[in-house]
């Protein structure tokens, strides 16, 4: 259907150009006039198709979309965050545009006017999923909430407790936990998890693990295993735009002796 459309659109302006050459009015949509050359100056628009073209052709490239769906006590998600996400976010965050989705493996079903949630890893990964989901929440925007979260999933000494291990950061990186924790304990949490779990059934294809990537709205076995291997030169390589120095590798291999 898409190579039929092409054709169709292509056709289009070649007859959009003809007509034009022949002599013929200005009988072309508006959506056709920046089409070619001969369509502009024949509808008489050629400098307002100039700007318009040199102003798509300087826009910047959009950022790398990326999504991880995770679970809190997942120790191959832990992994992921620490060893590939956070490094690839601290160096390439001004082309990544990054989602976290905090529920992973977990199930839900509905009683009475709240959501119950059960967890791969027990009762205290739904605390963790939740506490993750407020902080997306109460602090607004990525910037602010992966390092605290980051935070949380590299604290292996309370593993097992991600309220302990929420605390502790809380207090080490100046963040307000006591609105996180309302949130996480009450209602509003409860909601925003259901949210997670709304976008995680809604993958196509469904996830069968996690840690589970998207890059730009796709999973693939190999998007999948390119972002545990490298996810730094994943980002670099589908980053259309001019390349972060940090996407450059450094040639230095030995240290010469003076």
């Amino acid at each position: 259907m898409v190579p039929f459309l092409l054709l169709v659109t292509a056709l289009a302006a070649l007859q959009c150009v003809e007509a034009v050459e022949s002599g013929q009015t200005c009988d072309v949509p508006p959506s056709m006039w920046c089409s070619s050359p001969a369509v502009a100056k024949g509808c008489q628009v050629e400098q307002s198709c100039e700007r318009y073209l040199r102003k798509v052709g300087d826009a910047p490239a959009p950022p790398v979309s990326l999504t991880l769906y995770y679970e809190s006590l997942c120790g191959g998600c832990q992994k992921f965050i620490n060893e590939q996400l956070w490094p690839t976010w601290n160096k390439l965050s001004p082309i990544m545009n990054l989602t976290l989705v905090p529920y992973g493996n977990a199930a839900e079903k509905k009683r009475f006017d709240k959501w119950v949630y059960e967890c791969q890893h027990g009762k205290q990964e739904c605390v963790g999923n939740l506490i993750e989901t407020c902080t997306l929440h109460m602090l607004k925007n990525i910037s602010a909430a992966f390092p605290f979260i980051h935070c949380i999933e590299s604290r292996v000494e309370y593993s097992d407790n991600p309220k302990k291990a929420a605390e502790k950061c809380a207090s080490k990186m100046q963040v307000d936990f006591s609105a996180i924790e309302k949130c996480a304990d009450g209602s509003q949490g409860n909601a925003l998890e259901h949210e997670m779990a709304l976008k995680t059934g809604s993958l196509n294809p469904p996830h069968t693990y996690v840690p589970w990537v998207t890059l730009n709205g796709v999973h693939t076995e190999k998007i999948q295993n390119a972002a545990m291997d490298d996810l730094l030169k994943l980002i670099c390589d589908t980053y259309q735009g001019p390349k972060p120095d940090a996407c450059t590798p450094s040639t230095a291999t030995v240290c010469v002796r003076d």
